[in-house]
């Protein structure tokens, strides 16, 4: 026996005497690195810029000696062009790599397996960034992190900027290879998705619905999430037994989405909404999931993104549509100025079963912002409320199991309520529930309602502040150069100052009269455009599709800018990006005026996107095509152009084209936008052929203060269709002479005038 033991301990001396650091310069050296590793080994890749390269790697180490391939120095290896990382060994780390400038086409940037029998098992990618990696086009989807194999993680990283279609992090389910897998997704630093106006905006699945009813067993936390907006759901959760712990979203619109998949726990998470639209906590959907010890502070989101959501099923739904909340407990949560919580969300004539055998019990509502705290959709006999306590200035009629008896004040050391003046005993009823908890979670549910208490909840942001992304790369945002400006008294001028506005933001005064073009003018970056309320002529000497493309990453703002279009020859005047890409623009035109154009002023181009338009203090006058049209996303998928836009205290007058087109299609329900704000503007004679404002699927729209004249006389003027919930205002107008009004069943009318 002690010959034997010798013998192995030789055995692993000898192992780890051939183990050593090897440098690589470039892919050819790095493949054989890694045809040649052993346990052990330290491949450095050397710092500088490694482009357009496809890494394979399929070694095997050891649990006690992996296989790691470091940078030189963490963040100097740059990945860039079209390049992506393939893993499908066992026991290696990737560590220290710097993702951008950069895509990945249809395959992930990192892929946890090579091809269908090469599955990564135990390996790891850690301190590695990947930032602003998208494929060119927005529509051309694909993964950032694609997780296949058992016992993966990926921890300490940073996640930035992804604004192509696809989920960030997706863990797939694809056979037993891949199930109970246990994977850990912890530490890392998820920030800055802009809304994606359609589905698949995500930052991390677990599972898919063709694959809802096995369990993955992955754990997700630690993390901080923030300012993720990429669509409703931030973590949406297919699969079962699955674990969402000690994660701070900071500011995200949306929430963890217990899509599919049973018994799920979400745990000990903080949702810091602080009063932004749209921020969300958990929606629960099928059966046993467990939402405890969660805090949930100035959320204030509604609908789907609602602090907290517990859906209505359907009827013997199929595993991948809606099954019924079932065997649920949410207990010990606390939610602090937060829009109502919503039982039976989602009730229609589809989704009709609702949920039951459902404990609610121990929770804490402390709420100085709204009357209520609560919505009910539909029956909620099912749901077993006891021990939940609110703060006596909610003036909702609450039923049992709600006490405002109780005086809740507010922690001093921590933004969330406890009970003060009143003790409430409940430590002697050792009630079953309690005992279920204590084993199936990290610890025993806390013997006082609520979120447990503040040592918890510093603990949770010392950790997102210190202790999430990678260590090298810092996640603030830059600060840009002040803005030049530079007079323009011609054409000429104009067309060499837009080619160098990349560079630095720039005003463009326009000093001169005509500005005659030949050519469409592409702007890029930060560009200002004015004339000092000077009239100016632009026009074309051929016919453009269009003169103006404000490209990706544009930003375009017109400021006491006073154009005069009757010598333009083009279908419109200004386009978003015609190429598809995936970089977002934006556009403003303040204190202007715009008038005498043969064809319409602002088009969004398909499958591009721009996150707001604002039109404050301007004029638009004797314009023939459509002032702004929105109506190119045509495929029925839920896809939209932009985000926000509003129209304040503006003069439309003799325009005979649309002033504004909006189309959202299908019925796709992940999305907040788009969102319209049309008030306190002027509209005298002006008609089309379609209805003068027309909105299909806008989720949400304020139409109020407005006044019409002389407008759409014997045809539309305002036509709302939707094919899902929408939320639609229409006040406060004034309406002389002027055509129709088509509503539905969304639209709140209130205080309009029609003499």
């Amino acid at each position: 026996m002690l010959r034997l033991l010798l013998f192995h301990c030789f055995l692993l001396m000898s192992v780890c005497s051939l183990a050593g650091n090897i440098k690589v310069k470039d892919l050819h050296e790095l493949k054989a690195a890694n045809k040649n590793a052993r346990p052990g080994d330290i491949i450095i890749l050397q710092n500088g810029e490694w482009n357009d390269v496809k890494i394979e790697l399929n070694c095997s180490g050891t649990k006690e000696n992996p296989i790691s391939f470091k940078a030189e120095t963490a963040g100097k290896v740059l990945i860039t062009g079209n390049s992506s990382l393939e893993l499908g060994g066992n026991f290696i780390v990737v560590d220290g790599w710097y993702f951008n400038r950069g895509y990945a086409g249809k395959n992930a940037v990192i892929n946890f397996r090579i091809d269908k029998d090469q599955l990564a098992n135990n390996c790891r990618v850690t301190n590695t960034v990947i930032n602003d990696f998208n494929n060119p086009k927005r529509m051309d989807e694909n993964y950032w992190i694609s997780f296949s194999g058992k016992n993966n993680r990926i921890d300490h990283c940073s996640f930035l900027n992804k604004k192509n279609m696809g989920v960030l992090l997706a863990v797939l389910l694809d056979d037993e290879r891949s199930r109970e897998n246990f994977h850990s997704i912890d530490h890392n630093y998820f920030g800055v998705r802009l809304p994606l106006a359609s589905n698949s905006g995500e930052i991390i699945r677990v599972g898919v619905s063709q694959h809802c009813e096995f369990n993955s067993n992955t754990r997700i936390t630690d993390n901080f999430f923030e300012h993720c907006d990429g669509e409703t759901e931030i973590v949406s959760i297919k699969s079962g037994s699955n674990v969402v712990r000690n994660n701070l979203f900071k500011e995200c619109q949306g929430g963890v989405v217990l899509r599919h998949g049973n018994y799920n726990t979400v745990e000990n998470n903080i949702f810091l909404g602080n009063n932004k639209a749209g921020t969300g906590g958990v929606r629960i959907i099928n059966k046993g999931q467990w939402v405890v010890n969660n805090l949930f502070y100035q959320c204030r989101g509604t609908s789907f993104r609602s602090p907290l959501s517990l859906m209505n099923g359907v009827p013997n739904s199929p595993a991948n549509r809606y099954v019924e909340v079932s065997d649920a407990v949410v207990m010990n949560n606390t939610f602090i100025d937060c829009t109502p919580i919503s039982f039976c969300e989602g009730s229609d004539t589809e989704r009709s079963v609702t949920p039951h055998e459902v404990i609610f019990r121990k929770n804490i509502f402390y709420n100085e912002l709204d009357p209520k705290i609560y919505n009910a959709f539909d029956d909620i006999s099912g749901i077993f409320f006891f021990d939940n306590y609110v703060n006596q200035s909610v003036s909702q009629d609450l039923g049992r199991g709600f006490d405002k008896s109780i005086s809740l004040v507010r922690l001093p050391t921590a933004p969330f309520a406890y009970v003060a003046k009143t003790a409430i005993d409940i430590t002697g009823q050792n009630d079953s529930l309690s005992v279920i908890a204590a084993k199936r979670l990290s610890g025993k549910l806390s013997t006082r309602p609520g979120y447990r208490d503040d040592k918890r909840y510093a603990a949770v942001l010392l950790n997102a502040k210190t202790s999430t992304g990678s260590k090298w790369f810092s996640n603030k945002k830059l600060v840009l150069p002040k803005s030049i400006m530079v007079n323009c008294p011609d054409a000429a001028t104009l067309i060499a100052q837009l080619s160098k506005a990349s560079e630095n933001p720039i005003i463009l005064q326009l000093t001169g009269k005509d500005y005659p073009f030949s050519q469409p003018l592409l702007i890029r970056g930060d560009v200002t455009i004015t004339s000092m309320n000077k009239e100016i002529f632009i026009g074309s000497s051929e016919t453009l599709p269009a003169l103006i493309e404000l490209k990706g990453n544009g930003r375009l703002v017109f400021n006491n800018f006073n154009v005069n279009l009757e010598s333009l020859k083009a279908g419109t005047f200004i386009s978003s990006d015609l190429t598809g890409t995936s970089n977002h623009s934006n556009f403003n035109v303040i204190n202007s005026k715009i008038k005498n154009s043969a064809g319409s002023f602002f088009t969004a181009a398909k499958s591009t996107m721009i996150d707001s338009i604002k039109v404050l203090n301007s004029s638009f006058e004797n314009i023939t095509g459509t002032i702004f049209d929105f109506s190119n996303e045509n495929d029925k998928k839920g896809y939209y152009n932009v985000e926000k836009i509003r129209f304040s205290n503006n003069n439309f007058a003799n325009n005979r084209g649309q002033l504004l087109t909006m189309l959202r299609g299908g019925n796709d329900e992940s999305t907040m936008g788009p969102l319209l704000v049309f008030a306190g503007n002027k509209i005298t004679n002006c008609s089309a052929s379609q209805p003068l404002i027309q909105l299909y699927g806008t989720q949400v729209s304020f139409i109020t203060g407005n006044k019409f004249t002389g407008s759409a006389k014997d045809a539309i003027l305002i036509q709302y269709e939707d094919a899902v919930r929408a939320a639609h205002s229409l006040a406060d107008n004034k309406i002389i002479s002027s055509g129709k009004i088509i509503t539905n069943k969304f639209v709140e009318e209130k205080n309009n005038i029609t003499p």
